[in-house]
C-alpha cells in the first residue's frame, strides 16, 4: 500500500520515547481527565531528559474562546530524575480548528508540522481524531508552503520558505538558519513529507527529478495570499496578548523562572509564597537578587 499523509502521521506519532517522558505524560492525563497528550520540541529529537520538556494536554470539550492554550509548568521527581514539563492545555476541538486554519492562529499548524509524538490516548478514538488534527495541520502547513516557496524546488525550499513567514509573523526572533536547522536536525521527518501533504491539501504537482512544481490555480493561489495575508498582519499582535496572559496566568511560572535563571546563572533564587503568587510584580526584586549575586562571584574569584 502506498504511504499517504495520515500513515506518515500515524508512525510518526508512534515514535519510541523515554520512559519517563511517557508516565509524565500519563500522569499529566489523569489529573486533567485529557483525550490525549503530545510531546515535541528538542527533548523528542535528542532523547534527553535535562531542561524543560514540552507537553500539549488535549481536553475533551467544546472550543473554549478567548485566549488559548493555558500554559504551566510542572516538576515531578520519577524514577530517579528530576523532570521539568512547560505543559500547553487546550480542548482537541479546539486545536482541530486551529490545525485546519480555521482560525487566526499560525502557531499550531506550523508547530505540528514539525515532529511530535503521542505519549498517551485515552482509547482508539481519542487517538484517530488527535492523528487526524495533525495531519490536517500538516496539510495546511503544506498549502501555504506551496504558495510561498518557488515555482519549482527541492522540498527543503517550500519547507524554509513557511517556516520563515511563520516565524516572522510571530512576536520573537529567531536567527536566519533557523528554519533551515530545523529540516537539517528532523531530516527523517521531513523526507517524502511533502508531497504527501501537498495531495492531502488536493494540490497537484508535477516532479522533475528531486524538483516538486505545485499546479496551483491562479484565483486559489490569490486565495491562501489573502489568508496568509491577514494572518501575517496579525500575528504579532495576537502573540504579544498571549505573552502578557501568560505573564499573569502561567502556573509555576516563579518556580519555571528560578530555574532557568539558575540554570543560565548559576544563581539560585527562593521562590517565596509571594513571588509565586506575584511573579510579575516580584521581577525586579529577582533580577536585584541575581545581580547581587552576580557581584559577590565576581567578587569571591578574584
Amino acid at each position: 500500500m502506498s504511504e499517504t499523509l495520515e500513515s506518515r502521521t500515524a508512525l510518526g506519532l508512534a515514535r519510541e520515547t523515554m520512559p519517563e517522558v511517557s508516565a509524565f505524560g500519563e500522569k499529566l492525563a489523569r489529573e486533567s481527565g485529557a483525550l490525549g497528550v503530545l510531546f515535541y520540541g528538542s527533548n523528542l529529537r535528542t532523547g534527553e531528559l535535562e531542561g524543560v520538556l514540552d507537553f500539549y494536554v488535549l481536553l475533551p470539550g467544546k472550543p473554549e474562546s478567548g485566549i488559548w492554550p493555558r500554559v504551566s509548568y510542572h516538576e515531578w521527581h520519577h524514577a530517579g530524575h528530576d523532570l521539568r514539563a512547560k505543559v500547553a492545555t487546550m480542548t482537541l476541538a479546539k486545536f482541530a480548528q486551529a490545525a485546519s486554519g480555521e482560525l487566526l492562529d499560525t502557531t499550531i499548524w506550523a508547530r505540528f508540522a514539525q515532529p511530535c509524538a503521542m505519549v498517551w490516548q485515552r482509547d482508539d478514538a481519542a487517538h484517530e481524531a488527535v492523528r487526524a488534527a495533525v495531519a490536517t495541520a500538516v496539510a495546511t502547513a503544506a498549502r501555504l508552503a506551496a504558495t510561498l516557496g518557488p515555482g519549482s524546488g527541492e522540498d527543503d525550499a517550500f519547507w524554509t520558505a513557511l517556516f520563515q513567514a511563520t516565524y516572522s509573523a510571530e512576536f520573537r526572533v529567531e536567527s536566519t538558519g533557523r528554519s533551515q536547522s530545523i529540516l537539517d536536525l528532523n531530516r527523517t521527518h521531513f523526507d517524502g513529507l511533502f508531497p504527501l501533504a501537498l495531495t492531502a491539501a488536493d494540490i497537484p504537482f508535477r516532479r522533475d527529478g528531486a524538483a516538486i512544481a505545485p499546479q496551483i490555480e491562479p484565483e486559489a493561489r490569490s486565495r491562501i495570499a489573502r489568508w496568509w495575508a491577514k494572518r501575517r498582519r496579525l500575528g504579532k499582535a495576537i502573540n504579544l496578548i498571549r505573552l502578557v496572559r501568560a505573564s499573569f496566568t502561567f502556573e509555576g511560572a516563579a518556580r519555571y523562572a528560578a530555574w532557568k535563571i539558575e540554570r543560565h546563572t548559576g544563581i539560585r533564587v527562593d521562590v517565596t509564597p509571594w513571588r509565586e503568587r506575584h511573579p510579575v510584580l516580584a521581577a525586579p526584586g529577582v533580577m536585584f537578587s541575581v545581580w547581587r549575586g552576580k557581584r559577590r562571584n565576581r567578587r569571591d574569584h578574584i
